[in-house]
């Protein structure tokens, strides 16, 4: 087998981690560079790879979500009320992150290549959403615990019901999903609950504000540095892209049947888990 045809491999099988990881809260970009790390995958200082192929994803929501988004654009253009608002509510949402990004993308751009960083961010990220679903749960469907204190507490059941408030709430907590393992769906859906949005809706909220960020970001790093790509990092952008794609097209659906029933914990102690196996790999093994 070629040097070329196993980094080409290696991009698949990150795109299909891209895929997996991204929309379930616990941080695609560690899963990325750690993963990246451990089988030898080099993709440049500027990390385009991990940044465009998260547009495989991206694409894979919107074809799940389309006629939810062909009426979201089309509600819009004839000015129907509850399409305005939430039109409204995902510009409030993702406006923050694109400010903070656009000043600050070189500073957060340098935390990918301390591996460290997961260790905190990782562990800190999975006990707050422990604490977030502390409280004994409310009610069982089927003998199953669905409801945990905040989605008890929640006044926002439905995308049509979002205050601009609690969108801003959302854009805020996604700023810090830009530091490395924190997780951009952990940050937005945890502080969409925290905002007093139901856990299902913080989550297809998610999707949606999904879209305009990662579709910016990956637009913004292929215009800095597209013209610096080799011809084979263009080409392992583009497999892991594909896969990306696929792999995530089975995860979005899995998830949204799977909040409507279950509670975070799952993912919150798969985050300490790993937050302690790279502690435990600088610290006796790197």
């Amino acid at each position: 087998m070629s040097e070329h045809t196993l980094y080409l491999l290696k991009a698949l099988f990150l795109g299909l981690i891209e895929g997996f990881t991204e929309f379930i809260p616990v941080s695609s970009t560690a899963h990325l560079l750690l993963v990246g790390d451990w089988i030898g995958f080099s993709s440049g200082a500027s990390k385009v790879f991990e940044v465009v192929i998260q547009l495989g994803s991206i694409l894979a929501v919107m074809w799940v979500f389309r006629a939810r988004l062909a009426r979201l654009i089309g509600g819009t253009f004839s000015g129907e009320r509850s399409e305005l608002m939430f039109t409204r509510n995902l510009i409030i949402a993702f406006l923050p992150a694109a400010v903070v990004g656009a000043l600050a993308i070189k500073y957060i751009k340098a935390l990918f290549h301390h591996p460290g960083v997961f260790v905190v961010t990782l562990i800190v990220g999975g006990l707050i959403m422990l604490w977030v679903e502390r409280k004994p749960h409310l009610s069982k469907r089927g003998g199953v615990a669905d409801t945990s204190a905040a989605d008890a507490h929640a006044t926002a059941r439905t995308l049509e019901t979002i205050t601009w408030k609690q969108a801003l709430a959302v854009g805020c907590a996604q700023c810090l999903a830009m530091v490395p393992g924190t997780s951009r769906s952990g940050a937005t859906i945890i502080g969409g609950m925290l905002a007093g949005i139901q856990r299902s809706t913080a989550t297809e909220f998610s999707f949606y504000l999904a879209m305009p960020t990662m579709l910016a970001a990956s637009a913004y790093d292929l215009l800095r540095h597209g013209a610096t790509l080799t011809g084979l990092e263009a080409t392992a952008i583009a497999v892991g892209f594909v896969a990306a794609f696929a792999s995530a097209l089975v995860v979005v659906r899995a998830v949204l049947r799977f909040v409507a029933g279950h509670t975070y914990r799952v993912f919150a102690w798969y985050r300490i888990a790993l937050g302690l196996v790279v502690w435990a790999w600088l610290a006796f093994g790197a």
